[in-house]
């Protein structure tokens, strides 16, 4: 269940840099992307919009005037489900999402990951 982390941060007081660790720690493939080069739990941050393959779940953790630019970026990847983490909700990508048959989640990934809700 390979995971998009957009937002990420080598920052561990962010919730982008807990999730990556968790994530990691719990077995899921990551990738991470960011607006500054890092590493976080092995996992390098990319910046941009790289070339990702296979990705089953986007969770975000950009405010929704920062998601503005990825929008085609996010739905070109094709996820199976965006996961709009406290502070992301945003009604136009959720409606753009689902019209493009991607499971929209309004949830926190480290609670998910806590109560084992993440894989379902």
């Amino acid at each position: 269940m390979h995971t998009l982390v957009l937002g990420a941060t080598t920052n561990p007081n962010r919730i982008a840099f807990q999730a990556i660790h968790r994530l990691v720690n719990q077995g899921y493939p990551v990738s991470a992307v960011g607006i500054r080069h890092g590493e976080v739990a092995g996992i390098p941050i990319q910046q941009g919009m790289p070339e990702l393959e296979d990705i089953h779940t986007i969770t975000l953790y950009l405010n929704p005037q920062r998601q503005e630019p990825y929008y085609d970026y996010i739905l070109g990847l094709k996820p199976k489900r965006i996961i709009f983490n406290p502070g992301t909700e945003n009604v136009q990508l959720m409606r753009l999402a689902e019209e493009a048959g991607i499971e929209v989640e309004i949830a926190c990934t480290l609670v998910m990951l806590a109560t084992r809700e993440y894989a379902k």
